[in-house]
């Protein structure tokens, strides 16, 4: 097995942020929220936004966005690929019951149901964040399901929650976080520490943060349920669970990070990856990016998802 790490990105130096601008969402957000679909599950009502033609690509979004974080992506590839993105529950859009396990591994059948409604067989699987620790258990329970794997910042085997994250579990738990996000809606100025996860904050826009957190503000059975992404070590034990299927698997995967991420210690988490994801074809390091870049640099994102992909194609 070979490895591809661009710690100094070599192809692409010059172009990440000149030439690689977010061009213009086809959608507006306006758009973007009247595009949305729901379909009937055993978790609920889940949200999503398809768009495009060709094999099925599975986006999978962090916490504590929404599909929408997709949206430049999803215009990027739509040529290629029919998109789907997703609300995971207890997030943006999805309406669950007031009680429904939000965990990784039950996220991660809930996307198996998403796919199940939808006649989808298989997919090209992409996460980040939350939606990347989610995506190595989908791929862990139903191996045959996922036609490849691009995984971006996020959980890792147990190296984590650093000390930061163990704070914003904390703040999970006793409520805190719903009622900021509630409060972000309304004042923007407040998103500081959220914005701390983006190389440019501006790039979170107050349309942006009304898309994503709306539906916090008017619904305290959304804030309470928010609560259950806080249960960090249930949701480690599970990851954790699901190495040996990583190991195992043979499934084309491609690891893309961003080297400025506070959240995940990006050396071990690649580490690894490199020793026990079994598909593993391609590391790609990206500098002085944060934990949600993907949104911030949709064009390197897909560049780098269609050069994968026309290899497997």
């Amino acid at each position: 097995m070979s490895y591809v790490r661009y710690v100094k990105y070599t192809q692409y130096v010059g172009f990440v942020f000149p030439l690689f601008p977010p061009r213009r969402l086809a959608m507006n957000a306006s758009e973007f929220q009247s595009s949305r679909k729901f379909v009937q599950t055993a978790f609920g009502r889940i949200a999503f936004v398809e768009r495009g033609n060709g094999p099925v690509a599975l986006f999978a979004h962090a916490l504590p966005l929404c599909g929408y974080q997709w949206r430049y992506a999803l215009d990027e590839v739509s040529s290629m690929r029919t998109c789907v993105a997703p609300d995971l529950m207890g997030l943006g859009y999805s309406e669950i019951p007031a009680r429904q396990d939000i965990s990784y591994e039950s996220q991660a059948r809930m996307l198996a149901a998403l796919l199940d409604a939808r006649s989808i067989k298989q997919v090209d699987l992409i996460g980040n964040d939350t939606g990347g620790g989610v995506s190595q258990i989908f791929l862990a329970l139903y191996p045959e399901r996922v036609r490849s794997l691009t995984l971006t910042n996020c959980e890792v085997h147990d190296l984590w929650p650093n000390a930061m994250l163990q704070q914003f579990y904390a703040a999970l738990k006793a409520g805190l976080v719903g009622e900021a996000l509630k409060n972000i809606t309304r004042d923007p100025s407040s998103a500081a520490q959220l914005a701390a996860t983006y190389e440019n904050p501006e790039s979170l826009t107050k349309e942006a943060l009304e898309v994503y957190f709306g539906p916090f503000v008017d619904s305290e059975q959304r804030r309470e349920q928010l609560k259950g992404f806080s249960e960090a070590e249930r949701n480690r034990d599970q990851l954790v669970a699901a190495a040996k299927g990583l190991r195992t698997s043979q499934i084309p995967a491609q690891v893309l990070w961003g080297d400025a991420d506070t959240a995940f210690d990006t050396s071990a988490s690649i580490d690894w990856l490199k020793r026990n994801l079994g598909g593993l074809r391609k590391v790609t390091t990206i500098p002085r990016a944060k934990l949600f870049w993907p949104e911030e640099h949709p064009r390197l994102l897909t560049v780098l998802l269609k050069e994968f992909w026309s290899g497997l194609d």
